[in-house]
């Protein structure tokens, strides 16, 4: 089941970011790594949203709008100089990686059932 791979690969993502947070400075720790915290945060409702309901294609697309929010946050985090450039490669990679996963299960629930 492709969508259970997805949360744990989401599941990993957090949990490296949430380490990756912690060595943030003590004002961004509160400021970007927050919002960068809820950005992960609302991936995983949306996610677990997409994988409870039956009309998935929306939920998915917000799942997808998310990541990209991410990947802004990341990169913004990245310049200020508060996310070191092998945190932030492999933090980016974890990201794609899910789009990656997300891309096949919309293009799945965009070619609905065969008759």
């Amino acid at each position: 089941m492709d969508e259970l791979k997805i949360l744990q690969k989401l599941f990993d993502m957090i949990e490296y970011g949430y380490q990756a947070i912690q060595q943030f400075p003590k004002s961004e720790k509160y400021a970007l790594g927050t919002d960068i915290k809820r950005c992960m945060d609302v991936m995983l409702e949306r996610c677990i949203e997409a994988k409870k309901k039956y009309y998935k294609k929306t939920t998915l697309q917000e799942l997808d709008v998310e990541k990209e929010k991410l990947l802004a946050y990341l990169r913004l985090a990245h310049t200020l100089g508060f996310l070191p450039i092998k945190k932030y490669e492999i933090w980016c990679e974890k990201a794609v990686e899910i789009g990656k996963m997300l891309g096949g299960w919309l293009k799945t629930v965009n070619a609905g059932p065969k008759t």
